[in-house]
């Protein structure tokens, strides 16, 4: 690119350009610790679109009670400009994250810790996962799914159905244990360290991961974890798990889908899934982290057996025969939405219809109805999803009757 293409770039094409540069450094040479990134961190177009993407994701203040919109009208370019001149004096330091509780979907009395890092320190952190995660990228294997560029949910999913048609039955699910609280410090920094030797990006790291949360009024600095809320908290999860992804490349013990946290491994004998299985339990005891008893288990998968959950889907091997007089049939790894995720269905469609909000026009709860179902419905479309959608239907419309009798075309429910 000339000087003067460079120069008519905006911001963002600036920013993807330094991103497919170092990956493609890193991926030339996979020895490489790079050791001149801080200068990225602290540049004003990668500070811009960590603002961006802060701002895209919205999301509710910190400890400081600085919201999206009050950094709006305190001026965006100024507090960059702050941010830059921190960080290049060395005079940034995180704040501790506000730490809430929310409900799990799907499941009654059970929440899950949130960390609310202040917007700032939100930008800080997206200008270093905008950086360091083609670095890290270049390494990452493909039977990592979770939280990565061009790689999401149903690719996971569709290798599980690829595996089964192998003959690979026999499954070994799981998922890590509290594993964003979980993950030792000094063992994520030196999995950091072997890409990354630039002293003021880990010092960074380490303030963020020393930051601790704010809990009823005290201060919790805990020396595991890398707070679940945090806009750098997957990239360092996945690097961390990445050693399990490594350990398994040979597919000696099947074959792993990893999506950040959850885990399934395709195997094609009982044999070979119960050695995968304590293949498993050694590298994460290795990592110091160790699988949710409760969800870890070996799963035949023939028609008429049980299935399993994994990714809000539940999976379960059918035959399917053809026509009256065909006596072809075909077998198949067939999906539709776990008991969970209906639960989490109807659960949201209850609260948007509860009776509080009778004083709203039912328009506009029907709006907030339909935007749920047309979100929720895009993700479990793929699959074998029709009589789940109908239930899920048939309960919305029942709870928007009962707030009022509608007729009118705009009021409709629909996925």
């Amino acid at each position: 690119m000339t000087s003067s293409a460079a120069a008519g770039s905006s911001p963002a094409d600036q920013v993807r350009a330094l991103q497919h540069a170092l990956y493609r450094a890193a991926k030339a040479d996979p020895g490489r610790r790079f050791h001149a990134l801080w200068d990225k961190v602290c540049r004003r177009d990668v500070l811009w679109r960590g603002w961006v993407a802060v701002r895209a994701n919205e999301g509710a203040p910190g400890i400081d009670r600085v919201t999206l919109v009050e950094v709006e009208e305190y001026g965006v370019v100024r507090l960059l400009d702050e941010l830059a001149d921190e960080l290049r004096q060395g005079r940034y330091r995180p704040l501790p994250a506000r730490r809430v509780f929310i409900p799990k979907p799907g499941v009654e009395d059970e929440s899950r810790p949130l960390s609310i890092p202040s917007v700032r320190d939100r930008i800080v952190q997206a200008a270093m996962k905008i950086v360091l995660e083609p670095v890290f990228e270049a390494d990452m294997l493909p039977c990592s799914f979770g939280f990565r560029p061009k790689r999401g949910a149903h690719d996971g999913l569709q290798v599980l159905i690829d595996e089964s048609w192998r003959g690979r039955r026999w499954v070994v699910e799981t998922d890590i244990a509290n594993c964003f609280s979980a993950i030792p410090h000094e063992k994520l920094m030196q999995a950091i360290e072997e890409r990354v030797c630039d002293q003021s990006v880990l010092k960074l790291l380490r303030a963020i991961l020393r930051a601790g949360v704010m809990e009823d009024g005290q201060l919790r600095r805990p020396v595991t974890g890398t707070p679940q809320g945090g806009v750098i908290s997957p990239l360092l999860c996945n690097v961390y798990l990445h050693r399990i992804d490594r350990a398994w490349n040979a597919r000696e013990h099947g074959v792993l889908v990893r999506f950040a946290d959850d885990v399934v491994v395709m195997c094609r004998s009982r044999e070979q899934a119960e050695a995968a299985l304590a293949r498993l339990r050694t590298v994460l005891a290795e990592l110091g982290l160790e699988p949710k008893e409760a969800k870890t288990r070996i799963v035949h998968l023939e028609v008429g057996g049980a299935g399993f959950d994994f990714l809000g889907f539940h999976h379960r091997l059918v035959r399917v025969t053809g026509r009256r007089n065909s006596k072809k049939s075909v077998t198949f790894l067939a999906r539709w939405p776990a008991d969970r995720a209906m639960r989490h269905a109807r659960d949201r469609v209850r609260e948007l219809t509860r009776r509080s909000r009778l004083l709203l026009p039912v328009e506009v709860i029907v709006a907030k109805v339909n935007r749920f179902l047309r979100g929720w419905a895009a993700y479990f479309r793929y699959g074998n999803s029709a009589i789940a959608f109908e239930k899920i239907i048939h309960h919305a419309w029942t709870r928007v009757a009962l707030i009022r009798s509608y007729g009118e075309s705009e009021c409709r429910v629909r996925l």
